[in-house]
């Protein structure tokens, strides 16, 4: 299984693509595809039949799946209003072991 330093949950800054520069919470992580798909993020139209969720049918908004590789982890430390993105390290701490930024050395909950 492929081991990545994204998890569900995780603020991450988006480096690529169209939707450059901005962030957004991780909804789910597709580890066969290597993909991410991250709130707001690389938004695609839907057209849906009828429904019970969507009874009139129609175009829907929805986020698509954006590569691994073009989001990172945003620092802990880092305010909203000048997002710093990092990259992740692992240590051990108390016999578990934890993911911490690299830009700052602050354990990443």
């Amino acid at each position: 299984m492929k081991k990545f330093h994204i998890k569900k949950g995780d603020t991450v800054y988006v480096n690529a693509g169209n939707d450059k520069g901005k962030t957004g919470k991780v909804l789910e992580v597709l580890r066969d595809k290597d993909r991410v798909i991250v709130e707001g993020i690389n938004m695609v139209s839907k057209h849906t039949k009828p429904n019970a969720k969507a009874p009139q049918g129609g175009i829907i908004k929805q986020e698509a799946g954006i590569h691994i590789s073009n989001v990172q982890l945003l620092d802990p430390s880092s305010t909203a209003s000048k997002p710093v993105p990092t990259r992740v390290g692992y240590k051990e701490v108390d016999g578990k072991k934890v993911r911490y930024a690299k830009k700052s050395g602050e354990e990443i909950k």
